[in-house]
């Protein structure tokens, strides 16, 4: 049986200690996951719960401790994140058959067999996503299903869009009747001060060191790598490509951001490669706001799938993104950027390379 001792050794083999929001999660996942395959029951006071819903600003150990727990349970469970949630609901709503509710039947077919479910980095910031969700987890709670939520967003706070807000409040209702809400309100984002990753990943100016910086690592990782100019699909769309190997992509930001493309582009690249190279990152066009939530899109989903990101731009990229509006969730992308060039970012490139290099 899981319980919160179990859980502070899992964190604690990882040098991590645990504050106070921290464990105040940690104690209420726990008690929800008893609660659905247990003998106790999940409360909030004299309230039963069966989902944890933990939000607050981006690198504060929401989704360290979720994803602890997650590792930890022993049921029928699923982890994704929320732009690969929507790809699939998607897909099979297509192929559904017209009936009166196609959505609750796609839902139910969705969560057969999940006992206990995760979603990381929850938000809604469309009508149409917002239709969608409010419907999946009306079904979800109906099954029984439990459900962990990590997101930068207070429930109150989702389709904050004035012209529909109002339109997702019942749902917002559901998740405050039936979500323990945990807000992790501390003051340090920990991914910011970490100690820098020995071979860089991140390069400005824009210059022949840089150049040849790009090409050192595009080598070190495809010893037979075309490196050469060629063309792949990205969700079936053209992508031109500077490099293309088994392991690294290596692509101009303007056909990967400026380039109109959705959050479905970025993770069908995610699928097929363990590392991308963005090169000729001209910052201006951080400020259209479009491109900037492309850019969004891309970090999350390479971070959630612990692929690697190389940047080359014009000036350094955590500079050019101080400030600036236009994109949700531009705060959350600086606290990953500042993760994945550090030590403490493990990816899946560099398990590819250990693996081909053992003991090195």
């Amino acid at each position: 049986m899981l319980d919160e001792a179990q859980v502070t050794r899992s964190l604690a083999a990882r040098n991590i200690m645990p504050d106070a929001k921290q464990r105040d999660a940690i104690a209420a996942l726990v008690a929800m996951f008893s609660s659905a395959f247990g003998t106790t029951v999940g409360r909030v006071g004299s309230q039963q719960y069966q989902g944890v819903y933990c939000h607050g600003m981006p690198g504060r150990g929401k989704s360290l401790v979720v994803d602890t727990v997650f590792e930890l349970a022993n049921c029928r469970k699923r982890r994704l994140h929320f732009h690969e949630f929507l790809r699939e609901m998607n897909r099979r709503l297509v192929s559904e058959p017209r009936g009166d509710d196609r959505l609750g039947s796609v839902s139910k077919q969705w969560l057969h067999g999940i006992e206990l479910l995760c979603f990381d980095e929850f938000h809604v910031h469309d009508i149409a996503d917002a239709f969608l969700m409010g419907r999946f987890l009306d079904t979800a709670i109906k099954l029984g299903t439990h459900i962990m939520l990590t997101s930068n967003y207070a429930p109150d706070g989702l389709l904050s869009d004035p012209e529909f807000h109002e339109r997702f409040a019942p749902t917002i209702q559901q998740i405050k009747r039936h979500f323990h809400v945990i807000h992790f309100d501390g003051a340090r984002d920990y991914r910011f001060g970490g100690e820098t990753h020995e071979t860089p990943r991140f390069f400005s100016p824009l210059d022949a060191s840089t150049s040849n910086a790009l090409r050192q690592v595009f080598l070190r990782h495809e010893s037979s790598g075309a490196l050469e100019p060629a063309k792949v699909s990205a969700a079936g769309r053209p992508l031109a490509a500077r490099g293309v190997g088994a392991a690294v992509l290596w692509a101009d930001f303007d056909n990967l951001c400026v380039a109109s493309r959705s959050h479905l582009d970025y993770l069908d690249l995610a699928e097929r490669w363990h590392g991308l190279i963005v090169d000729n990152v001209q910052t201006e066009w951080l400020t259209k706001s479009h491109t900037l939530q492309r850019f969004v899109w891309l970090v999350d989903i390479f971070y959630d799938r612990k692929r690697a990101l190389f940047i080359a731009s014009d000036q350094p990229i955590q500079t050019a993104l101080r400030g600036l509006e236009g994109a949700h969730d531009l705060s959350r992308t600086r606290s990953r950027l500042a993760e994945m060039q550090s030590r403490a970012y493990r990816s899946t490139l560099d398990n590819a390379m250990d693996a081909s290099h053992p003991g090195r």
